[in-house]
């Protein structure tokens, strides 16, 4: 059952400064939206790309100032992030989960600030655990973080990416990276990937690479925990899901290589739960304790 609206403002009151825009319906705001993924290894049908400036002009833009990005350059630079991150992993071959992943994310999406965004959300076949976010409204978790997580859990990353992308922290990595010539730099050492294709350019694939190899800013991480907190609590699931997927993220060993990627890229899991205790305290008790909800339990229900 959804929080109402007014009870959850006012416990989060502390945890966030303002609150998002007001949700849309998601029975009439969601579509089949993993058909507009490209490149989906024959699970799904890729749309043809907008029609945008090239995205060298985007590069351009971005090292000039993310205020050039409108909404459509926005979305266009997602998409060729996503492609990326695609060129790395394909999607997992289980329509019924990608279903179920693609409205639980629409669902937490409608209640956020920037519910009006295309958003698509895909399942990596990937044993690893880790999650990933793209301008526009592109959010992707591994096939192995869907294992280890209940939905509570799985709702408190998904809000975490969201918050990602509604505070553009991905734009702004990537006009720093533009405007410190990263991408040149990185094109100078590397071969450009056929597989790629004319779809992503060199400079863009170059700055996606490293951006998602390097990770975001300490800064960022911090905010997106607690609006992803908020944001869960908000949709009507345990704010203390995202809580605990990083106490697991605690006991992980650096080298483990499911938990590499996502442990180089992030703060200590320890710094990120003090942060959270710090802004959340007990406000939000009173909307946990929901019982766990297996995650393949859903998507038999589907």
């Amino acid at each position: 059952m959804r929080i109402p609206p007014l009870l959850l403002a006012a416990a989060c009151a502390a945890v966030l400064s303002a609150a998002p825009a007001r949700a849309q319906d998601p029975t009439r705001a969601f579509g089949d939206l993993l058909r507009q993924l490209p490149g989906a290894g024959g699970l799904l049908n890729p749309a043809p790309a907008p029609r945008v400036p090239a995205t060298g002009d985007l590069v351009q833009m971005l090292s000039e100032s993310v205020d050039t990005v409108d909404e459509g350059k926005e979305i266009e630079i997602g998409r060729q992030l996503a492609a990326v991150l695609l060129g790395s992993k394909p999607l997992h071959g289980d329509a019924a989960l990608q279903r179920y992943v693609n409205r639980l994310g629409r669902w937490i999406s409608l209640q956020s600030a920037r519910a009006h965004l295309p958003w698509t959300f895909g399942v990596l076949d990937d044993p690893g655990f880790n999650a990933f976010a793209a301008p526009g409204g592109y959010v992707f978790v591994t096939k192995g973080l869907v294992d280890r997580v209940d939905e509570a859990e799985l709702a408190g990353i998904l809000a975490h990416e969201i918050a990602h992308v509604t505070e553009k922290h991905h734009l702004q990595a990537l006009a720093s990276r533009a405007r410190s010539g990263l991408a040149t730099q990185l094109i100078a050492s590397q071969v450009r990937s056929s597989a790629a294709g004319n779809f992503v350019s060199a400079q863009m694939l170059a700055l996606g690479r490293d951006l998602y190899a390097r990770g975001l800013d300490r800064g960022d991480e911090f905010a997106a925990d607690r609006q992803g907190v908020w944001l869960a609590a908000r949709s009507g699931f345990d704010p203390y899901g995202l809580p605990a997927v990083l106490q697991q993220l605690r006991t992980a060993t650096p080298d483990n290589p499911l938990f590499t990627l996502t442990l180089g890229t992030h703060p200590p899991a320890q710094q990120r739960l003090e942060q959270l205790e710090a802004a959340m305290g007990t406000r939000l008790d009173a909307y946990s304790g929901k019982p766990s909800v297996p995650i393949a339990q859903r998507v038999r229900q589907r």
